[in-house]
């Protein structure tokens, strides 16, 4: 029975003063992070279900997993009421229709660390990087700091997987690794007594700490209402703590885009923002957008130039461009300065288009990153149709 009907019967069996029927089981999942076992094993799964049946009157179902993978895919089925999980499962959730209540602990900054042989994130190429638990937000933040720099997990030479986070210093000390990633309190004290001359590559500020707990938009206010403020406290015979943390959605937000959105830079093509695509195409340079025909005709800046990119790869830096379609490169001119937009840093065309004309030849390659929305939050005119 659907959410909101429900809360229509519930009103309506009060002012009649007749029994209100029983509701489906509330559904809750416990997604365990892996590198947390010890918070994992203190979680109670009867405690739970005891406490929150007893909050809302009706059954209330538990189940634990540590499957992040299995976790990450109900967040987009809605397979949950609840989610009480790391913070990029309750990133994913947010943004599937779920409402956040707050997280255990307070945020968190994450360092990829490499070896003094490492120059740069870049120079990671075919260098060999520890990482704890493939499912974990380790792995899952590292991917999105190497994607950042144009980097795939394909690009490197090895990925070691193994069980404790910490584990990955000790294998950049004894020379079995080059790189791995590490929360800041367990940076600091180790680099104080390093002589290896490791230092931070790149960083990740502000990732929400502990569990995450999300509820469904489409739950009643009133019950809302009750689980805020039931996680709030004290939670006797659950094993969670209090969830007394509240970051802001921005950094959810954050965490989920990290890994999916493109990379921040293109070598071979110059970046640039809207004050340099009006500089430019008033000096005659062509701008190209990537979108799909329908996009483009709802609205496109003015004087683009719809030469659509068929994609069909995954959005990742080690995309098979044999898997999609850019026969429009052809119909541009190689020897003209020509830029490529599509709808802004989660749009992974324009950037793929633009490494295609960089690998044709192309003599002078711009890049559009924030396309569409950049030039709409400058409340620049648009047009419409083909």
């Amino acid at each position: 029975m659907h959410r909101s009907f429900q809360a229509f019967v519930l009103a309506a069996s009060m002012l009649l003063g007749i029994a209100a029927p029983a509701w489906a089981d509330l559904s809750v999942l416990v997604a365990i992070e892996p590198t947390a076992r010890k918070d994992g094993l203190m979680v109670s799964r009867t405690g739970l279900e005891s406490g929150l049946s007893k909050l809302m009157s009706e059954p209330v179902t538990v189940t634990t997993s540590d499957d992040l993978t299995d976790a990450m895919r109900a967040t987009r089925s809605g397979g949950y009421d609840v989610f009480i999980a790391p913070a990029q499962v309750a990133a994913s959730a947010i943004g599937h229709g779920y409402e956040l209540i707050g997280s255990t602990d307070p945020a968190e900054e994450y360092l990829l660390i490499g070896s003094k042989e490492v120059g740069d994130v870049a120079d990671l190429r075919r260098r060999r990087i520890y990482l704890p638990q493939q499912d974990s937000l380790y792995t899952y933040l590292a991917r999105g700091l190497l994607n950042a720099s144009s980097l795939s997990f394909k690009d490197l030479g090895r990925v070691q997987y193994a069980r404790y986070p910490q584990a990955g210093l000790t294998a950049i000390e004894l020379h079995q690794a080059d790189a791995t990633l590490v929360r800041r309190e367990d940076w600091e004290p180790w680099s104080k007594d390093s002589r290896t001359g490791a230092k931070v590559l790149a960083k990740y500020e502000g990732v929400p700490g502990g569990f995450s707990v999300v509820v469904k938009k489409d739950l009643d206010a009133g019950a809302r209402a009750q689980l805020t403020k039931w996680f709030a406290a004290p939670l006797r015979n659950a094993g969670i703590r209090p969830v007394a943390a509240h970051a802001e959605l921005d950094s959810y937000r954050k965490v989920a885009q990290l890994g999916t959105f493109t990379p921040t830079d293109l070598a071979g093509a110059t970046l640039v923002g809207v004050a340099e695509v009006r500089r430019l195409m008033s000096q005659g340079v062509i701008l190209v957008d990537t979108r799909n025909q329908q996009e483009y005709a709802q609205r496109h800046i003015p004087g683009a130039r719809f030469v659509p990119y068929g994609e069909k790869s995954l959005k990742d830096v080690a995309y098979d461009a044999a898997l999609d379609d850019f026969a429009g490169l052809k119909s541009l001119d190689p020897n003209r300065p020509t830029i490529f937009q599509c709808n802004g840093p989660e749009c992974w065309k324009s950037y793929k288009a633009a490494r295609a004309a960089i690998g044709a030849g192309f003599k002078k390659v711009y890049w559009f990153r924030g396309g569409m929305p950049a030039w709409e939050a400058a409340n620049l005119q648009t047009a419409s149709g083909l």
